[in-house]
């Protein structure tokens, strides 16, 4: 359905897409199906559109874009192509911007060129968007930061209330295992202690600490084909999600006497770090390049999640 007061040139248009009052698209867009393209929307020339998009009204899709299938983009949300914009000066090609699978744009965001958007984040209404934005991250503000993960529940920390005799704790992500480490207070200060094999649940050939990250940051961002690791929050606090690709979930490590057991093909995300966080990590192998995963889209297929 376009509306006759649209001004369309394009003809790669799919079925029951819908196009409504003045709207302008150019000859060369691409429009996948089902589409809703609301009024006063401007797309140009090179621009390719999923199947399933909603363009909400005010909204000008310049060059350079590219947009999967199932996408929000909110009213008056605003895109560019050029870093550092003349009038009458252009670039040779212009910067792609690329917004990816099921993602939402809220309201009035802004989007800077070359970026990417990742599948199913979340931006929110009046962000300023100046780096890319991982998978399932759920950004707000000016610049732009992650203060959560889409559909990954908060865990809180294991606390008295666990029993003694069940000190590790399974969760909803497939693998993954809360541990309460043995902990020994008296009038010298206290003690915290881990066993590999036992309280850890593999024998380690590695270590690491992250410390000194500031608070905006987000690390991990990865999984591996072959090693576990075990995190220790030795001091401060931050905040792990982890993802088998079905489940996702958040937990808080906080004291040092938690441990966060992480096996091979889960995806590991640490952020929220306080300004005094240490966090120590056990790796069941040396370092190998090899054995990460860093891109999610490839993780989803490795682990059979994606379509």
């Amino acid at each position: 359905m376009i509306h006759p007061s649209a001004d369309v040139h394009s003809t790669s248009i799919g079925e029951a897409t819908r196009i409504w009052q003045f709207v302008v698209v150019l000859a060369q867009a691409r429009i996948g199906s089902d589409c809703n393209i609301c009024a006063h929307v401007l797309i140009e020339n090179d621009v390719v559109i999923g199947d399933r998009v909603t363009v909400k009204s005010g909204v000008q899709l310049w060059d350079g874009l590219r947009v999967e299938d199932d996408v929000f983009i909110g009213p008056n949300v605003t895109f560019s192509n050029d870093k550092f914009p003349r009038s009458r000066q252009y670039l040779a090609s212009p910067l792609s911007t690329h917004v990816a699978a099921g993602a939402s744009l809220g309201a009035g965001c802004t989007i800077l060129p070359g970026l990417s958007i990742g599948q199913n984040a979340m931006v929110g209404a009046g962000a300023v968007v100046t780096r890319s934005v991982p998978a399932n991250a759920i950004v707000v503000g000016n610049p732009a930061r992650i203060v959560g993960y889409v559909e990954a529940d908060r865990r809180a920390p294991m606390d008295g209330r666990v029993a003694s005799d069940a000190p590790l704790q399974p969760t909803r992500v497939k693998g993954v295992t809360l541990h309460r480490l043995p902990r020994v207070t008296d009038i010298r200060g206290s003690l915290t202690v881990g066993e590999f094999e036992r309280s850890v649940p593999f024998p380690a050939r590695r270590y690491f600490m992250v410390f000194d990250v500031p608070s905006v940051e987000t690390r991990g961002e990865h999984a591996h084909h072959t090693c576990h690791q075990f995190l220790v929050c030795v001091r401060g606090q931050l905040s792990v999600v982890a993802d088998d690709g079905t489940n996702r979930e958040e937990f808080v490590l906080d004291r040092p006497d938690l441990g966060l057991h992480l096996p091979p093909r889960v995806w590991g995300i640490q952020y929220k770090y306080s300004a005094d966080a240490v966090l120590l990590v056990f790796a069941s192998h040396y370092y190998d390049a090899d054995d990460y995963i860093r891109d999610y889209d490839q993780f989803l297929g490795l682990v059979g999640a994606r379509p």
